[in-house]
């Protein structure tokens, strides 16, 4: 039998143990949620904080227990659809891993197109019922979308121009990121989170972009020495449950945990916002140098990406209407 067999029929018996629970009513439901990210990711954090309140409010009636790391055998670019399977009922992944399965995912990793968090909530208040109805579609039900701080690029020696970018193998997370770096000189390493150190320590790699958070968690400065906040794109993460476990669960019980969801959301947004002052300061402290990316390479980086706006769009037509309705509200129409 194939392991992901034997995860779906694992996933199968706790659904089936949901729906055998509700028919007891002392019974809770419990879920696992499978989350790609360590344990001490804000990521991960704020998902523990979501499941002890929710256990709170139900009165113990719907018992979340989150596993970090991919300890459940869930990649993070398998997401969408190991909770469309039921292979998990519930798990938070990152939009720009599972682009695969849902292409419109991706429109924040547009370089360039997003330049901060005003900016990216803006572009969710015009994106996310299309991401939604697309989900749902997959049989899955967003509770709650968080994104992660800025974005940079690590290296082992300092950076000034393209030219010092060529030849670097460069992790990145998805195919328009690879696409960026590929334009830039650079050779596109496609790794999730708990790939990269590995990488590091065998030398595959030689640079990685990622956020500070995902910087101190894995403690880059034993690998690399030089951040540079270049702030290229945005990336968020979803919190979503299997639509079939969703609807075992009374009404009453599916309002309270979707009225927690959207109370803490904006919640996590603002610890999002702390992490990056925060984590800059920490990798400063363990002998990393931190600093603005200079002109010349901003411009080079600027200008190496310019059509991939319109590269994007020509793939997933649905996103046109999107970026020209987010580009008025900025006033960058």
């Amino acid at each position: 039998m194939q392991r992901r067999d034997l995860m779906r029929m694992a996933g199968g018996i706790a659904l089936a143990g949901t729906t055998g629970g509700m028919a007891h009513a002392q019974a809770p439901t419990r879920w696992d949620i499978s989350i790609p990210w360590g344990p001490s990711e804000f990521h991960t954090i704020n998902a523990q904080r979501f499941a002890t309140e929710v256990r709170t409010a139900t009165n113990n009636a719907v018992q979340m227990t989150v596993h970090s790391g991919g300890s459940l055998g869930v990649r993070a670019s398998e997401s969408v659809r190991a909770v469309g399977d039921g292979v998990v009922p519930m798990a938070e992944f990152a939009a720009f891993q599972n682009v695969g399965d849902l292409p419109l995912l991706g429109i924040e990793s547009i370089p360039f197109l997003i330049a901060n968090y005003d900016e990216l909530a803006i572009m969710h208040s015009l994106v996310r019922a299309a991401w939604e109805r697309e989900l749902e579609r997959r049989n899955q039900l967003v509770l709650y979308i968080v994104p992660w701080p800025t974005q940079n690029f690590y290296f082992k020696r300092p950076i000034a121009t393209a030219a010092d970018l060529r030849g670097i193998r460069m992790r990145t997370y998805d195919r328009v990121t690879a696409e960026m770096v590929t334009r830039l000189g650079m050779v596109a390493q496609q790794l999730t989170n708990p790939d990269i150190v590995p990488a590091l320590a065998s030398g595959r790699i030689d640079a990685v972009m990622t956020s500070g958070s995902t910087a101190v968690a894995q403690r880059y400065w034993e690998f690399l020495k030089h951040t540079y906040t270049t702030n290229h794109l945005w990336a968020s993460n979803l919190m979503v449950v299997n639509l079939e476990a969703w609807r075992r669960l009374p009404a009453a019980t599916r309002t309270q945990i979707q009225d927690i969801g959207k109370r803490l959301e904006p919640e996590f947004w603002n610890v999002s916002k702390g992490e990056h002052t925060t984590r800059m300061a920490e990798l400063r402290q363990n002998g990393m140098t931190v600093e603005e990316p200079t002109p010349a390479l901003v411009d080079a980086m600027r200008q190496a990406t310019a059509t991939m706006t319109d590269d994007f769009v020509r793939a997933n037509p649905a996103a046109a209407p999107i970026i020209q309705e987010f580009r008025r509200r900025v006033g960058r129409g």
